[in-house]
């Protein structure tokens, strides 16, 4: 439990430091990785007993569905 502590204690890290000067790309996709470690370790702690890797691959997932996000918002011109 105590990785999975120091996991969460990271995105929660990233999740507020200075996200004001970033584009919308920037903090769509620093948001979906954000969100994705924190499901992955969740996930990945209590299916594997692995929260680091499933926060490793759930950061990964969730930066590439972040930017995707954005690709598509500015696609729709929003």
């Amino acid at each position: 439990m105590n990785r999975y502590s120091l996991v969460l204690m990271a995105v929660l890290a990233v999740s507020v430091s200075g996200c004001a000067n970033m584009s919308s790309g920037e903090q769509r996709t620093l948001s979906g990785a954000g969100i994705g470690a924190a499901g992955g370790a969740l996930i990945g702690g209590l299916a594997t007993g692995r929260p680091l890797r499933g926060a490793a691959i759930g950061a990964a997932a969730g930066a590439v569905g972040g930017y995707l996000y954005d690709r598509h918002e500015k696609s729709e011109g929003r």
